[in-house]
């Protein structure tokens, strides 16, 4: 049993290391996204979400997303960290933001933790692109 202990703490021991650290997510531009498999991850989004246009929920609507500026939904309020940030969400902004939004844009109301795949990110990107 003590082996085993010693294992487990080893194992851990490594696992913090930044010899092990994870790896950085690759840039948005090296990845393909798929939007039928956007349109799976973007079950996540439904609780506050919709892409219709005009229609804001929990959430302000997500039609026409990309490459709009971040606050600019009519009839939705915003944080004012959303309203103030100046941001554009470009598919490479998206794709930042989409990691952690908290992170990305402290002060925003936005209560999704994120998506960890890079995959994930640029399938919901090309999913969200559909919606002009």
């Amino acid at each position: 049993m003590a082996s085993v202990k010693l294992s487990l703490l080893a194992a851990a021991a490594l696992l913090a290391s930044p010899a092990i650290a994870q790896a950085p997510a690759p840039p948005y531009k090296t990845l393909k996204g798929n939007p039928t498999e956007g349109a799976k991850v973007f079950a996540q989004c439904r609780a506050c979400h919709v892409t219709d246009k005009g229609v804001n929920r929990v959430g302000p609507s997500l039609h026409g997303i990309v490459g709009r500026r971040a606050g600019t939904v009519p009839g939705f309020n915003y944080s004012k960290a959303n309203r103030e940030s100046g941001v554009s969400w470009t598919e490479e902004t998206l794709y930042v933001y989409l990691e952690n939004p908290r992170k990305f844009m402290p002060g925003t109301k936005m209560a999704f933790a994120g998506l960890r795949s890079p995959q994930q990110r640029a399938d919901l990107i090309a999913y969200l692109k559909q919606f002009r």
